[in-house]
């Protein structure tokens, strides 16, 4: 579970008898609706939160983990009337149009966000990610090793691209970057098409390790940590997170 999930798992019931007070001194109602809920909602968070595909390498049925129902077809969705519903001051059923303009304008929102998103941010990272990129075998000689100057660039949509477009033969493993704290962080590029499955992950013996005694499992200096997932891990220089990549590139973990 994601942190939100069992936040859910220990407060939903009284979060949820909140909002719904009635359900207080209906136990199998609340269960229901609390169990309906979690799958509905909180399932996918924790699930994309803690790196689940929804659908595994290994499902040859190709049936889904879970649904997303937070996008946006599933909101527009929700804004039409439900069955019951009446509204309060008129005794009738709400208006349809005045429905249609509150999905428009949520339509519209999202749909300037992204725009917004792409061109001023994707936009201006592209060039500085092909920089990267087309300077790779000065960061490794492997060629597999990129160093982005400025943590927080969108750079997984732009590397997939660059990399088919600058003919990339061998595909590029790992990114290095600073945090906002300043310190240099090393990101496992994921397969194109899969959120969570690594094209190399960092060596299994380094994840959930962290600090001193990472860096005495690693032979490295200044490691600060290394996920559990083993898609991140931390250093104190740049020289310590390029010879985490590098020990990486020859464990094939």
């Amino acid at each position: 579970m994601s942190a939100s999930g069992l936040v859910y798992k220990h407060y939903g019931k009284e979060v949820i008898t909140e909002y719904y007070p009635e359900l207080k001194n209906e136990d199998s109602n609340l269960e229901w609706v609390f169990t309906k809920m979690y799958g509905s909602f909180m399932e996918a968070i924790d699930a994309i939160d803690t790196g689940v595909e929804p659908i595994p390498a290994n499902n040859d049925e190709l049936e889904l983990q879970y649904f997303d129902s937070t996008g946006l077809s599933s909101r527009v969705g929700r804004t039409n009337p439900r069955w019951n519903e009446v509204d309060e001051a008129t005794g009738k059923s709400p208006d349809p149009d005045a429905r249609f303009e509150i999905a428009s304008s949520m339509c519209g929102v999202d749909f300037l966000s992204v725009l917004t998103k792409i061109v001023e941010s994707d936009l201006p990272a592209r060039s500085i990610v092909e920089g990267a990129v087309q300077k790779r075998f000065e960061c490794d000689e492997s060629g597999e090793i990129i160093c982005l100057p400025a943590g927080g660039l969108p750079w997984k949509s732009q590397l997939y691209e660059l990399e088919h477009d600058l003919k990339v033969t061998t595909p590029i493993k790992f990114v290095l970057y600073t945090d906002q704290a300043g310190m240099w962080r090393i990101q496992c590029v994921s397969v194109e098409g899969k959120a969570f499955e690594n094209r190399l992950s960092l060596p299994a013996k380094w994840r959930g390790v962290r600090d001193e005694d990472l860096s005495s499992v690693a032979g490295i200096e200044g490691c600060t940590f290394c996920h559990s997932a083993g898609f991140i891990g931390g250093n104190k220089s740049y020289e310590g997170v390029l010879n985490m990549g590098r020990v990486a590139l020859k464990s094939k973990d």
